[in-house]
């Protein structure tokens, strides 16, 4: 599994970040996470709000932090 935390390092972006690999970890899930700052780089995953999370290609949340229990609901389906 791959997940990417789109955002430039914002507070929010950082929390969300910590929030993933949390979630991840409570989950016992194999996943990668990538740290994705560059602007052109989250334009093409047709993101224009930071933070966003995308999982397997497919963005989860855009604009605010989600919860672990909602992070946990996208790596377990």
């Amino acid at each position: 599994m791959e997940i990417k935390v789109l955002g430039p390092g914002c507070p929010k972006c950082e929390e969300t970040e910590k929030r993933v690999k949390a979630a991840i970890a409570e989950a016992g899930v194999n996943a990668s996470v990538d740290k994705v700052k560059d602007i052109m780089e989250i334009a093409k995953n047709g993101v224009f709000m930071t933070p966003a999370v995308v999982v397997d290609g497919e963005v989860k949340s855009v604009g605010k932090v989600p919860s672990k229990e909602q992070i946990k609901g996208w790596i377990n389906q």
